[in-house]
Order: structure tokens, then C-alpha cells, then sequence
């Protein structure tokens, strides 16, 4: 059986939808299983819904209403007016008017979860009712029956037990003559709450579900035609790899490659699945497999820029060298709030770290470091990750930039800049 992952830009509006069914028409003779992403930017969206109603904003139904339209004029082009789907994503919706009737939560993360969530949800009920309406014999499952997790909202660590055994019990028969449409990037838990796997992570669902059914290979459909050397937003005459061995593929996306997310590649890598990057706008492409076997040529080196970046630098109030018991708390203050360090650095008397912001996490952060710790930062940086490089490649791509920090190892080299 085959696996395929369909990430929001390839499903953004109704033509993308009727491609989806054209490229699974094509392996229609083939089990499938189908993870789709929200709809073009509903997650951004629905983010933003949740900030309005965390701060009881005055927007909250006019953004809701945003998103609803949206959905319904891409169904408006699928459907005839009375097909029961247009029931089916109103009564899904209806989880969130409830949820914006009731005083926010002290919990934040997990009302981002039930909120966000929403997304997936829709986007599959229209992918869905289209294949069936097309002849292709869908069928809809929720993911969060199948893919169970601890209570760590935003970040929910899969119980692989639990999940391995759902899914080995019940997805087999369904697949003997149905495609089954899922959701991408969500979780349950043991009381029925929503929890999602952390941003972009559709890629992981699909991961989860092919280890757990011994799948032939996953497929991820993109907006690029496979994997590339740089993002071809910030950089031209980017280069695209055949083939990536499982060990690279885990160091570019722990750097921030955006392409696969950081977690999908270990439980493919453990069941040996290859893992195949194509493009949804040329599905005759070869792409990108990444495998045991599979080896690359590097003539260019690997380029990651990450934006939105926080420099924090700590040190001991009584001016006292930075030792391993200072590294310990920082470290477990980190873990406790489910930050991950991107670059760090230490010196004789303070500990500097680079890692992604995000509001409400990095002020919560600083204030629990500030109890023991001095602490100074510097937000909107850029960190800046080369693997396979020169040192020319260095200099060109950091002309004119100033360096608040600078990493060089054998393969990797990593510098924070200023914008």
C-alpha cells in the first residue's frame, strides 16, 4: 500500500482539488492513504482566530467569517448546493462557535489545538465527498481515533503503542475497498481533546500511518519538484537532488529545512520506507527519494535560512563562570516550555542560544529565566545554515550582513544575522 501526503497549497483552491483526484486516479489500483493538509493559508487564519478570541477581540466572528467563505466558494465549485458535504463542514465549523462562546481557557496551547485543528478537519470532509463524487470511493477517517497522545498541546508526543495497535486493527480492512482520506498535523488523547504534532506536521502523520500499515513508500506532494539545495523564494538557480540518504534528510530538516518535517523521517528510516518528494503540478516528475541507499552529489551547498529568530544570551547574577549546573536549569527551562534551540554557544560567563520565536512562549521563557539568570536579547534575526559549503559560499551570502554569531564544524556552518 501507498501513502500519500497532500500539504495545503496543492488543495488552496478548487482547481487544486480537482488535480488531488486526477493524481490519485492514477494509482487508483493501488491501496491507499491519504493525508491532507488545511486549505491554502487556513492555518495562518485560524491562528489568527485564536489570538482574536485569547484577547476577547472584537474581529473574532469577522475573521471566522473569512474562513468559512473561503471554503464555501471552493466548494461552490465542486459541488451542487444541496450536497450533503456542505452539512457535513457546517457542523464541523460548529466546534469552534462553541468553543468562542465560552470565556477563553487558562491554557493556551490548548485552545490553539481545538481552534487550528478545524482546519484539517474541513479540508478532508471536501476531499473526501469530491473523490467520492468523481467515482473514486473515499472514505473519511479521524485521525484522532487513530493517532494517540500525551496531553502536550501544540506538541503532541505520539504513544506508539497505542497508536501502532489502532491503527494495525482497523485501517486494513477499510483500505481493501476504500481510499482513506485523513487529517494531517492532529492527535487525541485519552479524555477526547484535540492536539496537533507542531506546526507543518502533516508530513509526520504520514510517517506515523506508514509505519505503522508496513507501507511501500510515502510520497509528499509539493509546490517544488523535489527536494532543493535552497528555498527558491530567497535564492535563484537552485539545484534539486535525486536522491538524499535518510542521515542527510534528518540533518537539513533539524537545521529548518521547511520541505519535510523535522520528526517524519526516524519512524520511515526505522521501517526502511522510503520517503519520495514530487511535485503536484508535474505528477510525471521523478522528484527526490530519500532512502537507505540513496546517495547526492553536493556541487552547491545546502542553503537554510530561518527568519522570526530570538538571540538570548544568560549569565549568573554574581558574575560566576557559566557552569554545567547553569547549563542543567537552562536547559531544563527550555524542555519545560518545548523551545528548541537552534544554534548555541557558550563562554566563560554567559550561555548564548539562537532558537525560532513565538509569541507568548518567549516571554513566558524569559521571565522564568530572569528569576535566576541575567538575561539580554535581540529579536527578528535571521540564522543563517550551510551544510556542504565553501568558504566562499560564506562570505558571498554574508556580505554586507552583520554576524551576532558564527558556528563552523567540519560540514555545517551557522550564522546569526541581523536584518
Amino acid at each position: 500500500m501507498l501513502v500519500f501526503k497532500f500539504g495545503g497549497a496543492s488543495v488552496k483552491d478548487a482547481a487544486g482539488v480537482i488535480n488531488l483526484a486526477k493524481i490519485v486516479a492514477a494509482y487508483q489500483s493501488e491501496q491507499l492513504l491519504i493525508v491532507v493538509s488545511a486549505m491554502g493559508k487556513t492555518t495562518n487564519a485560524l491562528e489568527k482566530l485564536t489570538e482574536a478570541y485569547v484577547n476577547q477581540s472584537e474581529d473574532i466572528e469577522l475573521i471566522f467569517n473569512e474562513i468559512k467563505t473561503y471554503h464555501y466558494q471552493i466548494m461552490s465549485q465542486l459541488f451542487e448546493p444541496d450536497d450533503a458535504v456542505y452539512n457535513d463542514v457546517a457542523n464541523t465549523f460548529v466546534e469552534i462557535d462553541w468553543m468562542v462562546e465560552e470565556e477563553p481557557h487558562d491554557d493556551l496551547d490548548f485552545i490553539y489545538d481545538q481552534i487550528v485543528s478545524v482546519g484539517e478537519l474541513v479540508s478532508t470532509r471536501i476531499v473526501a465527498a469530491y473523490l467520492n463524487k468523481v467515482a473514486l470511493n473515499a472514505k473519511w477517517l479521524d485521525v484522532r481515533g487513530y493517532i494517540h497522545t500525551d496531553n502536550t498541546y501544540r506538541e503532541g508526543i505520539v504513544d506508539w503503542d497505542k497508536t501502532r495497535a489502532q491503527i494495525a486493527k482497523d485501517i486494513p480492512p477499510v483500505l481493501q475497498n476504500n481510499i482513506v482520506i485523513t487529517q494531517g498535523f492532529l492527535g487525541g488523547t485519552s479524555e477526547n481533546f484535540t492536539t496537533t504534532l507542531g506546526r507543518e506536521g502533516s508530513d509526520y502523520t504520514a510517517a506515523i500511518f506508514a509505519a505503522c500499515l508496513g507501507a511501500q513508500s510515502v510520497t509528499t506532494w509539493k509546490d517544488v519538484p523535489g527536494i532543493l539545495n535552497a528555498d527558491p523564494k530567497f535564492f535563484t538557480e537552485t539545484l534539486k537532488f535525486d536522491n538524499l540518504s535518510y542521515t542527510e534528510a534528518i540533518e537539513m530538516t533539524f537545521y529548518g529545512a521547511g520541505v519535510i518535517h523535522p520528526k517524519t523521517i526516524k519512524p520511515l528510516q526505522n521501517a526502511g520506507i522510503p520517503l519520495i518528494v514530487r511535485s503536484f503540478t508535474d505528477m510525471n516528475a521523478a522528484g527526490t527519494t530519500i532512502g537507505h541507499q540513496a546517495t547526492a552529489v553536493f556541487s552547491k551547498p545546502v542553503i537554510i535560512l530561518k527568519h522570526n529568530q530570538v538571540m538570548l544570551s544568560v549569565s549568573a547574577k554574581d558574575h560566576s563562570f557559566i557552569t554545567e549546573e547553569h547549563l542543567s536549569t537552562v536547559f531544563k527551562l527550555f524542555a519545560d516550555r518545548h523551545v528548541k534551540i537552534n544554534v548555541m554557544q557558550v563562554s566563560a560567563l554567559s550561555f548564548t542560544v539562537c532558537f525560532d520565536y513565538r509569541d507568548g512562549q518567549f516571554e513566558k521563557l524569559l521571565i522564568t529565566l530572569q528569576q535566576t539568570f541575567n538575561a539580554k536579547y535581540n529579536r527578528d534575526l535571521s540564522l543563517l545554515t550551510l551544510r556542504h559549503y565553501k568558504p566562499e559560499d560564506l562570505t558571498s551570502l554574508t556580505q554586507g550582513r552583520k554576524i551576532l554569531l558564527e558556528q563552523i564544524s567540519r560540514n555545517t556552518a551557522q550564522v546569526v544575522l541581523s536584518q
